[in-house]
């Protein structure tokens, strides 16, 4: 029996339809990724037929387009945009997951709305997992979905990240890390001090307040943030990576093939995405800049994803009592 398709919008992100549509057939060709594209038929089947993949990939029409400029309202209340009608296809059981790189705050708003959010659970939050100095990983969350959380909801971020980092990386026992101006305790504004006195009492390993050089070094398995900072440090990081690795090239220390293989470490292309958790539902978002690569990387994400179960196995870690 094949699996349900992996959902792709594709009229989200700065260069759709055409990255995601090659995405989506670079997926299915490469990857062995079985994809549904959603949006504008008629534009789509265009794109199709460029890659001369016209009824290889199946298309489920979605008149509206939702702006990269929109916040979340007007994604909430139109219920034939992309996302909208991708969200519903996996609530009804016809697509396993959705992709999409369109605006963040659209998607998070539009996926609570029609997925629902896993028992229990605030807010969703965005998770990625950032490759570390010492050879593993350090999950990143939240990557962007709340950018003005409280106390409570970041503590249950840190709860949903260290499920990922159970599920999805494997690490036995998890230590997280508050992000803040000082390892400290008592560091930080009003919010990160706040959720500090909620941490320890949670049923992970508290490492304690972490600071930005931290971020890649794998002082913790998970860093815990708020939206608006975690996003800033997700793009920060890529940026300096890319900034690095070109100071190194003109300086001539190290030969292209060892620049590349750091490089492709930290591209989204090689991540594809952030995991949207805390829903009742796979939703993986891409950069608004993804290209065919980073869209087809997204949908293998989300495609392991959803055949993981991570979805229900997070939910059931969650199975404590409410952060207060």
């Amino acid at each position: 029996m094949m699996p349900e398709p992996v959902a792709v919008d594709a009229m989200g992100g700065d260069h759709g339809p055409a990255e995601t549509v090659a995405g989506a057939v670079l997926a299915r060709r490469a990857r062995g990724v079985p994809v549904v594209l959603v949006g504008r038929a008629g534009a789509i089947r265009a794109e199709l037929a460029r890659h001369d993949a016209v009824g290889e990939i199946d298309v489920v029409h979605a008149e509206q387009i939702v702006p990269m400029t929109e916040r979340g309202a007007g994604a909430v209340s139109a219920d034939q945009t992309s996302v909208a009608v991708g969200c519903d296809l996996v609530r009804q059981g016809a697509a396993s997951a959705f992709v999409s790189a369109g605006s963040t705050g659209a998607v998070v708003s539009r996926a609570i709305r029609g997925l629902g959010r896993a028992e229990g659970v605030l807010r969703p939050a965005l998770a990625v997992a950032l490759p570390s100095v010492t050879g593993g990983a350090t999950v990143l969350v939240d990557a962007g979905a709340t950018a003005d959380p409280t106390p409570e909801m970041v503590a249950q971020f840190a709860l949903l990240g260290a499920s990922y980092a159970q599920l999805v990386l494997g690490v036995a026992d998890p230590s997280v890390g508050l992000l803040s101006i000082g390892s400290e305790p008592g560091k930080g504004n009003r919010l990160t001090r706040r959720t500090e006195g909620l941490l320890p009492g949670l049923p992970f390993r508290f490492h304690g307040n972490v600071e930005g050089h931290d971020v890649l070094a794998g002082t913790v398995d998970v860093i815990v943030t708020d939206g608006f900072t975690g996003n800033v440090v997700l793009k920060n990081v890529e940026g300096t990576v890319r900034a690095a690795l070109a100071m190194v090239a003109r300086a001539g220390v190290a030969g292209p093939e060892a620049l590349r293989e750091v490089a492709a470490r930290y591209d989204p292309e090689t991540h594809g995405g952030a995991a949207l958790l805390g829903l009742d539902g796979t939703v993986v978002v891409a950069h608004g800049s993804s290209r065919a690569r980073t869209v087809a990387r997204a949908c293998e994400v989300a495609r392991d994803l959803a055949e993981g179960g991570v979805v229900t196995r997070v939910r059931d870690h969650l199975a404590v009592e409410p952060v207060r």
